[in-house]
């Protein structure tokens, strides 16, 4: 068994500036429309948006360590499930995922958004 990591923090600051700048492009260029949809439902949308952009970032940089390949933010889709812990779909090579256990941890305060990920090659 071997084990991959990544973290991510990211000021929620910075996420707020780019869609407001950028908007919907913005939007576009980052997350999936399930991704948008569940966080505009959110009171925190930004928030929400912050944490799932630092979860992009610490599977990207959990999966180049394992497989050396790197992946685009729309390569990931971070499934929110109120009350239970995020799940991370792969819309890229999902075959190379099958010896695997993936596992994300998202959280966000006011100011900062931080992301764990992990995986475990079987």
């Amino acid at each position: 068994m071997k084990i991959f990591s990544g973290v991510d923090l990211i000021s929620n600051r910075r996420i707020e500036r780019a869609y407001s700048r950028f908007g919907e492009r913005f939007l576009n260029r980052i997350y999936l429309p399930s991704e948008v949809y569940y966080c505009k439902s959110k009171v925190e949308f930004i928030n929400c948006l912050s944490a799932r952009f630092a979860g992009k970032e610490a599977f990207i940089k959990a999966f180049y360590k394992a497989f050396g390949e790197v992946l685009s933010f729309r390569d990931i889709e971070i499934v929110g499930k109120s009350g239970r812990p995020a799940e991370v779909i792969l819309h890229h090579r999902k075959e190379i995922l099958n010896n695997c256990q993936i596992d994300i941890s998202l959280s966000h305060e006011r100011e900062f958004s931080l992301a764990y990920a992990l995986i475990i090659l079987m």
